[in-house]
């Protein structure tokens, strides 16, 4: 199974699942793409086995995906104060991929339903989520 973690912005929440992935399911092969370069260092740093930044990075990266994590942002054109461009957005929709979402309230997306539920908590439950995707296959 190929997880693809995406993130933006300074990396901290990518970081943070690739951690608690890592944590959970150290056989599991993680590559990482960032929006822009400090986030995908900070994603290497939390251990990401392979990482590239950039537009066309996610677009590659999206192919061959079997699940993609990221905050919810990822899906959506212009978020993470305009770091995912439609092309991105797009390719993370269309991909062949589950998508598990952290449904993050930033940058003028609001999700309802979260409540106030703490970043460390909602990546609790995305890795989760993960681990009954595991189990399913």
């Amino acid at each position: 199974m190929r997880i693809l973690v995406i993130d933006g912005q300074g990396g901290r929440i990518g970081r943070q699942l690739i951690e608690a992935v890592i944590e959970r399911y150290p056989d599991l092969h993680i590559t990482a793409v960032g929006t822009n370069s400090t986030a995908t260092a900070s994603m290497l740093k939390g251990g990401a086995h392979e990482a590239a930044t950039g537009e066309n990075a996610v677009k590659v990266a999206c192919r061959k995906a079997g699940v993609i994590i990221g905050p919810v942002g990822i899906v959506i054109a212009d978020a993470l104060v305009g770091e995912v461009s439609p092309a991105m957005a797009l390719a993370v929709a269309q991909a062949d991929a589950v998508r598990i979402l952290i449904p993050m309230n930033r940058c003028d997306n609001i999700v309802a339903g979260i409540g106030n539920m703490s970043a460390s908590s909602l990546i609790e439950d995305a890795v989760s989520k993960l681990g009954q995707l595991i189990e399913q296959q």
